[in-house]
């Protein structure tokens, strides 16, 4: 059986829902967890290793129903924070003729109300294996700020530090403020993920060599970049291994990142961050094999698997 010292893969980041359109005339719609923070918290629950997420929600009804679906995803919220009047992001995701869906409508009516860096709890970085942030809040200086205090804490605690670039560059100011913020979290980080198109953004690339070339200067021990069907390129210490993906049918690729990283981090919370090539293709083909797995069924979250399905693979 699988132990680790360490209590749970702590998740940073916003609690999210999508607005589903029940059918092809947008009139009705059905709610589901959404985000990549969540969707990670959640995946890394499903496929057995426990996760608490530290974010922030109120006290209307889609706050309480984001925290029952969490406590039944088996997530941890003991550290995020409940301030009545917050309201969580959502957004409206319409049905074209085509059943293909769309993202309509954003809506973030108290997008100031952040977990403040005086709100992380000291006991939740001293229990964590890993510390896995991604840049979705970063445009935010409050977000940006306890981003910043929480990685001085999973340093101070000798906690792995895993960052999930997740870039939505519509969010910030301008391209370069973005490259440089994300950038600047670089030279702490144990592990880094990265899709292709989030590496030429970050490098000021077109291709992969030379995009590679440029993010090794960064140092980051493990960085990772998925290539979709192509599996990912993982690099250890500057050495370049690739890793292909399973072979599959895909129907929706929407949550086979946040798969992948929920099985990377599953991987480092029970073996330990990957010292070897060996160990490394170990922990990014199981990755691959769950984002394989999401991109056979439709939705994100809903797509991820449950322990049951993927024991085999263990």
């Amino acid at each position: 059986m699988e132990q680790s010292n360490k209590g749970f893969v702590l998740v940073y980041g916003d609690a999210f829902v999508d607005y589903i359109a029940n059918d092809m005339t947008n009139t009705s719609f059905t709610t589901y967890l959404g985000g990549a923070t969540v969707n990670v918290a959640a995946g890394i629950s499903r496929i057995g290793a426990p996760s608490a997420l530290v974010t922030i929600t109120g006290d209307d009804k889609t706050s309480q129903f984001v925290r029952a679906e969490l406590d039944k995803e088996g997530v941890n919220m003991e550290y995020s924070i409940l301030m009545p009047e917050k309201r969580v992001s959502g957004v409206y995701v319409h049905l074209t003729q085509e059943c293909e869906r769309i993202f309509k409508d954003y809506v973030d009516e108290t997008p100031d109300l952040q977990v403040l860096p005086e709100q992380l709890n000291e006991d939740a970085f001293k229990k964590a294996s890993v510390f896995n942030v991604c840049s979705g809040t970063m445009f935010h200086p409050t977000a940006l700020a306890t981003t910043r205090k929480g990685i001085e804490m999973a340093k101070d605690k000798g906690t792995i530090i895993a960052i999930d670039a997740n870039i939505r560059p519509l969010r910030w100011d301008s391209e370069e403020v973005c490259r440089e913020t994300i950038t600047s979290f670089f030279e702490d980080a144990h592990i880094l993920k990265l899709t292709d198109e989030e590496l030429y953004f970050l490098t000021q690339t077109d291709n992969l060599k030379d995009g590679i070339e440029v993010i090794n200067q960064f140092l980051v021990p493990i960085i990772l970049i998925t290539v979709g069907a192509n599996g990912a390129y993982a690099l250890l210490n500057g050495d370049i291994i690739h890793v292909p993906s399973e072979k599959v049918e895909a129907v929706d690729t929407t949550g086979a990142g946040d798969a992948f990283m929920a099985g990377v981090l599953r991987f480092v919370h029970f073996n330990g961050l990957p010292t070897t090539a060996e160990e490394l293709v170990k922990c990014v083909s199981f990755g691959n094999k769950l984002g394989a797995f999401a991109a056979t069924k439709p939705g994100a979250l809903t797509a991820l698997p449950h322990y049951d399905e993927i024991k085999d693979w263990l």
